[in-house]
């Protein structure tokens, strides 16, 4: 699944245009890589996320299409 996908899906960003801007400014990085727009994100994977002046660094435990709100926060671990 695209990085931006999962952002929003997931919640974490609410609109995925969010997340490819932020993606696209450097601020996404996966395993330690910055993340572009595109990149895959795979189970297990680190993600990092550096919004305004914190930083928050999370674990995906599962990829899905489509999940409900009260069920997006199962997609990852907060690190």
């Amino acid at each position: 699944m695209r990085i931006d996908k999962f952002l929003k899906v997931s919640r974490i960003i609410k609109r995925r245009t969010v997340a490819k801007e932020a993606c696209a400014g450097g601020r996404v990085k996966i395993n330690g890589k910055t993340a572009k727009p595109g990149d895959d994100v795979a189970i297990d994977d680190t993600i990092e996320l550096s919004l305004g002046e914190g930083t928050l660094k999370v674990r995906v435990l599962d990829l899905r299409e489509h999940v409900g709100k009260n069920e997006a926060q199962s997609m990852y671990e907060t690190l």
